[in-house]
């Protein structure tokens, strides 16, 4: 299975290192010296990393053979791609690959079928998924450990507890500054003089 594990940047300095968009959660493993990566466009690899380093905040990688700044700035917005064991887990098990979660079924704890998640979307706050109900709409659910209780891969499904509203929008609760602000009774929203 393949996995974009990160997109190149801009070039930096003379000597052919580059800035790249990380994409994984697991760079050091991804990322490090020696590493084969596929590309995207194609004709732009394969490429193998020699050296890897951040430098303010940012991953600077150099490939075998690029060696000046031409050469590094033509390698611009290539995809840089991974081979991956689809049977291979991240270490900690309460992490997923995307393409783990991709297809499961989203149930409620007693079993009501909400739908099947089609997109995961990587926000800085929080990943979100994006679920295809069965009448085509979609809902978004955010990955929290509050909302999606279980990730059960063998049985293919992720049960969820959303509160009022987020499935539903006719179960949403409308919550108002105004609500009990009207101290006096009178019903005019203005204190009691």
């Amino acid at each position: 299975m393949q996995l974009v594990v990160a997109r190149i940047g801009r070039a930096h300095g003379i000597k052919g290192e580059v800035t790249v968009e990380v994409r994984t959660d697991e760079p050091e493993l991804r990322l490090g010296p020696g590493a084969v990566l596929i590309t995207e466009p194609a004709h732009a690899g394969p490429l193998t990393i020699e050296t890897g380093r951040v430098h303010s905040g940012r991953l600077l990688l150099r490939f075998e053979g690029v060696r000046d700044r031409t050469a590094a700035e033509a390698l611009r917005n290539t995809l840089l791609i991974a081979e991956v064991d689809p049977a291979e887990l991240p270490d900690d098990p309460e992490e997923f690959y995307d393409h783990q979660l991709i297809d499961l079924d989203v149930v409620l704890a007693d079993g009501t079928e909400i739908g099947r998640i089609t997109e995961i979307s990587h926000l800085p706050s929080q990943d979100l998924f994006i679920v295809e109900r069965p009448d085509g709409s979609e809902v978004m659910i955010p990955f929290v450990e509050e909302i999606v209780t279980e990730i059960d891969l063998e049985e293919q499904r992720a049960v969820i507890t959303p509160p009022p509203g987020l499935i539903d929008e006719s179960e949403a609760v409308i919550a108002s500054a105004r609500d009990g602000d009207d101290a006096s009774g009178d019903g005019d929203g203005k204190e009691g003089v």
